[in-house]
Order: structure tokens, then C-alpha cells, then sequence
């Protein structure tokens, strides 16, 4: 393990102890930098034997010029700034941390949901302006006439299932790579892609972006959905086509969103969803809490330093 160096291309963390600690007790060298684009990033990391990486992209031109890295490690659960094809025909693996900021994440799904559902930020905003009133503008069904829906059924959809168990809601979820009896066991009925948008009165996204599940949220699906319905993303952001939400939002088509990620961030001062109605907004924070940064943290740098002992990985993304 000596000689060894690690980059950590880019990082918003207010210190690097717990990788300064971890890898510094197994020998490892740390160089630090703020990489914003790949020729910042190959720069970075030309040399290196392993990186971690927050934000950066990481794509088949940087992975080229990779001559000795032995793994790459992504902070966070989302790696889609990372070529992993790339990586895996390098033999490089990449590994994320999708056990950190669960409950967190879950926390903040639901957190949407619920001011949604209960019009809070509509009737804050109206009692802000001068009206007084004791009822809503619009109809508002008790919790436990709505269904709660899921798009994945993994670590964060199951978290966010068992904390809308309590509110007696119907609970559905859509997942084809998890069987009906794992979803039974946890009270949640399996359901089809069609019918996730026909039947969910709130739709919470949780999936990996894929070539295959960008803008799994467009018109055509956003058109299928009751008038009532509200929609949830703290999963990562090109799941939804957010011109078209926005047009819907705009056009009454579905009731109301929360968003905490984007195509785009930050998001542009100029997007539609900025004065779309019904739509709750916040800035990527669903992730965040006291200990989950410290969290995030240690389990990369621990995932890290088993790829250079050539240690069993954990998380490895494009075995």
C-alpha cells in the first residue's frame, strides 16, 4: 500500500478528515482538487490510483487516461457522471454509497408529499397575501383515501413505504427487478408501469437514471395521471421531462410537485417550474443531514482503500 495516491476531484464537504483519517492509516496519499470539467478532471487525475468523485465528470476520455487507477468511487448513491462502461472495458470498477442519507432522502420524499397533499405551502401563501379561511381552495382527500406510489421499490422506496404505512394510505410500487412477495411482505402492492400512473395519487420517484428511465416522467405519462395527482422527485433529475411537468402543472393537468433535483442545476432562473403552480421546490437537499455527511464520507473512503488492498467490494456498480 505505499506509493499510493488517491484525487478527490471535487468535494462540497466543510472538511476531508474522515478520508485524511481513513486513508492515511492505510498509507495512502491524498491530493485534493475542485474539478469542474473533464479536462480539469484528467488533469487531476492523471497518475492516480484511485478517485473519489462528488460532481465531476468522469467520462471515456478522462477513464483513457486513467493508466494506473485501480477503482473510482462516486459520494453518493447516483454515479451518472461516471462512464462505467468505460471503466468496466478498463477493468476499473466503480462503486457508489447508496447506504448513506436513506432515511434522510425518505424523510424529504415524504415531507413533499405531505405539504402537497395538505396544500400547506398554498394556503400559507394565501393567509401570507390576507385571506382568512378555514377550508382549501381545491378538494383535499384524507391521506388515507390517496394511494401512495412508488417508482423502484429499493432502500428509499421500502424507507418512504413504511413511513406512509402509518398515514393508512394504499400503497402500490413499480419495480420489475423486485418480485410481488418482496413487495407483499412489506404491504405493498406490485404494479405494473400503466397502472403506476392511472392509480398513484402521490407518485414518489426512486430509480437509477438509466438510458432507459430518462424522462420516465413525460407528457404522454403525465397525461394518464388523475388531475389530483402530485409527483415526487428526490431521486436524480432527468427522471422527469421538467418542460413538460411544468406545462402540466401549468395546464392543471396533475395538482402539484416536489422537486429537489434537476436536469439542470442549479436550476435555471428562467425555467418554467419556477412559476408553475402547485410546485414546491428545493435545492438538492433532500441527501443532507447532521450525520449523513460524515456518513457519506467514511463509507467512500472505506470502499476506497478495499479496492487498493484488492479487498471484496461492497457496492460495485459495473461488475
Amino acid at each position: 500500500m505505499t506509493n499510493l495516491r488517491a484525487v478527490i476531484t471535487d468535494h462540497g464537504f466543510p472538511n476531508l478528515r474522515h478520508e485524511e483519517s481513513i486513508l492515511g492509516a492505510a498509507g495512502i496519499g491524498l491530493t485534493v482538487a475542485q474539478c469542474k470539467t473533464t479536462a480539469e478532471v484528467g488533469a487531476a487525475a492523471r497518475g492516480a490510483d484511485a478517485l473519489l468523485v462528488q460532481w465531476a465528470p468522469v467520462d471515456a476520455g478522462v477513464i483513457a487516461g486513467l493508466d494506473q487507477c485501480k477503482i473510482i468511487v462516486r459520494y453518493g448513491i447516483g454515479y451518472d457522471n461516471v462512464d462505467i462502461a468505460a471503466a468496466r472495458a478498463r477493468g476499473i470498477p466503480v462503486c457508489n454509497v447508496p447506504d448513506y442519507g436513506v432515511h434522510e432522502v425518505a424523510e424529504h420524499a415524504v415531507a413533499l408529499a405531505l405539504a402537497l397533499a395538505r396544500q400547506l405551502p398554498q394556503i400559507d401563501a394565501r393567509l401570507r397575501r390576507g385571506t382568512w379561511k378555514i377550508v382549501p381552495d381545491r378538494p383535499m382527500p384524507s391521506l388515507r383515501e390517496m394511494t401512495f406510489a412508488t417508482a423502484g421499490f429499493g432502500r428509499i422506496a421500502r424507507t418512504a413505504h413504511t413511513m406512509m404505512r402509518g398515514f393508512d394510505c394504499k400503497r402500490i410500487a413499480y419495480d420489475p427487478f423486485v418480485s410481488m412477495d418482496v413487495m407483499a411482505m412489506e404491504g405493498v402492492e406490485k404494479v405494473e408501469l400503466d397502472d403506476l400512473f392511472t392509480r398513484a395519487d402521490l407518485l414518489s420517484l426512486h430509480l437509477p437514471l438509466t438510458a432507459e428511465t430518462k424522462h420516465f416522467v413525460n407528457a404522454t405519462r403525465l397525461g394518464a395521471m388523475k388531475q389530483t395527482a402530485i409527483i415526487v422527485n428526490t431521486a436524480r433529475g432527468p427522471l422527469i421531462d421538467t418542460a413538460a411537468l411544468a406545462r402540466a402543472l401549468h395546464d392543471g393537468v396533475v395538482a402539484g410537485a416536489g422537486i429537489d433535483v434537476y436536469e439542470q442545476e442549479p436550476l435555471p432562473t428562467e425555467h418554467p417550474l419556477r412559476s408553475a403552480p402547485g410546485a414546491l421546490l428545493t435545492s438538492h437537499v433532500a441527501w443532507y443531514s447532521e450525520s449523513s455527511i460524515p456518513c457519506l464520507q467514511r463509507l467512500a473512503a472505506e470502499e476506497l482503500v478495499r479496492g487498493l488492498r484488492g479487498e471484496p467490494l461492497k457496492n460495485c456498480v459495473n461488475k
